[in-house]
């Protein structure tokens, strides 16, 4: 009995050591967890969390956001909390580094210092620098800039801002500029327009489209054209067949946008003989710009259109559309549908 038990004593030393470093281990987790700051770039930091953003995901992008925090504290922080699912999603700004455990509080308490700002399906650009003038928390750095010198300022290439940016509703905080929420919603719409071309149907059945920017075109005017959500795979499927015979467009809401602020409501027959660049009723094929802000549906019903034979619709009047696929079939929905008032929204001859 002796021998074993002399043999077993050689692992005390051993073993004290291993516990005297987890010990040591725990206490400079603590100090990284509950008493050091975090280091950070710069101060104040805006900390966009995105939903299900949790384990390695948090740490990658407490990170990348400017929060020096080593990865093996953070895992143990986490394991030893446990609520790494209660951690919420939102925008969130430090005016000074927290430690560890207070970033973690604010995050599971969903403590967002954040506002909202909503880009709505089918404005135009237009309408969407109204809408940030009337934000007066919003720093605006945009208001003595034209178009073209905002585009340049968010890093666009382009020299037309129509349907460049995402409808959606963005969360800021107090010190963020209108130029942060139009550089988000520009790079939000390419993404989301890189994303439906990949998925793109091919020729013969899919549109005659020759890159994504006549894809945000095509989308901008599905957009415009869509009182009913069943509608707009039709509808998108109208104009593809259009483009692939060469038939023009004759788009009521294209050549609206052309006519600029000068439009007063009522679309005259003037107005349809009237050329501009837009106008779809005197030019061919895609005008040279969007027209709005398509949204994620518009986008996916332009690149992958409802197969139909139809190459006319008119507006009933209820938000919906009577397609047809030939002109007498057309001319009688017309007829019927807006006999007593002017279209408002049609696809003729």
């Amino acid at each position: 009995m002796i021998g074993p038990m002399k043999r077993s004593s050689r692992w005390f030393p051993l073993l004290g050591m291993v516990a005297v470093l987890c010990g040591l281990a725990l206490v400079v987790a603590f100090w990284f967890y509950a008493g050091r700051t975090l280091p950070t770039a710069t101060l104040p930091v805006d900390l966009e969390i995105e939903r299900g953003t949790v384990g390695a995901a948090l740490g990658r992008s407490l990170n990348a956001q400017g929060f020096d925090v080593p990865a093996w504290t953070l895992a143990i922080a986490l394991r030893i909390r446990g609520d790494a699912p209660r951690i919420k999603a939102g925008l969130y700004d430090f005016q000074e580094a927290p430690t560890l455990k207070g970033l973690l509080d604010r995050l599971t308490r969903g403590d967002a210092a954040q506002r909202e700002f909503a880009l709505i399906e089918g404005w135009n650009f237009r309408q969407v620098r109204q809408a940030l003038a009337r934000q007066s928390e919003l720093k605006s750095l945009t208001a003595e800039l034209t178009d073209q010198q905002i585009l340049q300022a968010i890093g666009a290439p382009h020299t037309h801002p129509e349907g460049l940016f995402a409808p959606d509703t963005y969360a800021w905080v107090k010190g963020s500029s209108d130029l942060d929420l139009l550089r988000r919603a520009y790079r939000q719409q390419l993404k989301r327009l890189e994303q439906a071309w990949a998925q793109r149907r091919p020729a013969p059945d899919g549109p005659a489209l020759d890159s994504p920017y006549q894809a945000l075109i095509l989308a901008s005017i599905i957009e415009k054209e869509t009182g009913k959500a069943s509608d707009r795979g039709r509808i998108a499927g109208v104009f593809a067949n259009r483009l692939r015979i060469g038939m023009r467009l004759q788009s009521d809401p294209t050549t609206i946008y052309g006519l600029g602020e000068g439009f007063d409501g009522n679309l005259r027959k003037r107005d349809l003989q009237s050329d501009t660049p837009w106008n779809t009723y005197t030019r061919a094929g895609l005008p040279p710009t969007p027209i709005a802000m398509p949204g994620r549906a518009a986008l996916r019903a332009a690149l992958a259109p409802e197969q139909t034979t139809a190459l006319y619709f008119v507006a009933r009047g209820d938000g919906s559309s009577e397609f047809s696929s030939d002109l007498d079939a057309h001319n009688r929905a017309v007829a019927r549908y807006q006999k007593a008032r002017k279209p408002s929204s049609s696809i003729t001859p």
